[in-house]
């Protein structure tokens, strides 16, 4: 079997990272855009698994939830009948540490009660003790929160309020609206800081670094599996390579889980060539109500 130079891999793998499509990357490195998916949904896979065993055990203070909307296979004022229930909108539920900035838990698919659960559940598994935890209006995170965590946890949301038009019709927004009012409610214990700002600034990250959330794009993803191997990707690149801004080091070193930023290369080894036999958490996959699981 013909294997690409490894030289050649890591040069696929920075391009899809730093935002490029699988066209444009396939011109740049003149490698067929079928070779170039079949090695982003592997390693992406890979992330996840590397994220499932080293992102456990974690301190952290104070979380941010949220949920990034995008779609795959077509928009869901699209969506027939004859459609499989994975084609449609497919948020991105992501726990973001707020002083780390690292991304602690993350789940892809419907925006539904029990993936809302099994999200927080995850989260609760990764971080030790009870964190501070601040949420959006949605309202399943209160009793999945209350559930995980107990009702001693400190947990405030953020209600925000936009004109023009409604907040959830996320599909149709192609810019941030304009927040007339903001709402802030103690849902339980003493929250020192209810606000939900970075892991929002997260998420024009994610659009950025990945094409596949490029809200006008016609590079979205076509299968969901294939989705969510690019956020995989993308979560792991984002805690173990990229420098932040605010902090000068990675997120995997402000949480001590590494001593330096790793290379495209560390990275692509980590995801493809360790494979842990019991991972720490097992990730579960998106839940799709009245469906199977997928």
């Amino acid at each position: 079997m013909n294997l690409l130079p490894h030289d050649k891999q890591i040069e696929i793998i920075a391009a899809l990272t730093e935002g490029m499509s699988i066209r444009s990357t396939e011109r740049l490195t003149g490698v067929h855009r079928d070779t170039i998916m079949r090695l982003g949904a592997r390693v992406g896979h890979g992330c996840a698994r590397l994220h499932d065993y080293r992102m456990v055990g974690l301190r952290v203070g104070r979380c941010e939830l949220d949920e990034l909307w995008s779609f795959v296979g077509k928009k869901q004022k699209r969506v027939s009948r004859k459609d499989k229930a994975v084609t449609g909108d497919q948020y991105v539920f992501t726990a973001l540490a707020s002083a780390s900035k690292a991304i602690l838990s993350y789940r892809v698919g419907k925006r539904t009660g029990a993936n809302t659960e099994a999200f927080v559940a995850d989260l609760r598994e990764r971080v030790i003790g009870t964190p501070e935890i601040s949420t959006d209006g949605l309202h399943y995170y209160e009793t999945a929160i209350r559930f995980a965590f107990g009702n001693r946890i400190s947990y405030g949301q953020i209600i925000k309020t936009y004109v023009g038009e409604p907040p959830r019709d996320a599909a149709r927004r192609y810019s941030p609206g304009t927040v007339v009012a903001v709402d802030r409610q103690v849902i339980s214990g003493v929250p020192s800081k209810i606000s939900t700002s970075h892991v929002e600034r997260s998420n024009l990250t994610v659009r950025m670094a990945s094409r596949r959330f490029t809200r006008l794009t016609n590079g979205f993803s076509k299968k969901l599996e294939n989705h969510e191997a690019a956020f995989g990707l993308f979560v792991s690149h984002y805690n173990f390579c990229r420098v932040h801004e605010a902090t000068r080091v990675t997120p995997a070193m402000s949480l001590g889980l590494t001593d330096h930023p790793w290379s495209i290369g560390e990275l692509l080894d980590a995801a493809l060539g360790y494979e842990p036999t019991k991972p720490r958490v097992k990730r579960r996959f998106h839940v799709i109500e009245g469906g199977k699981n997928s």
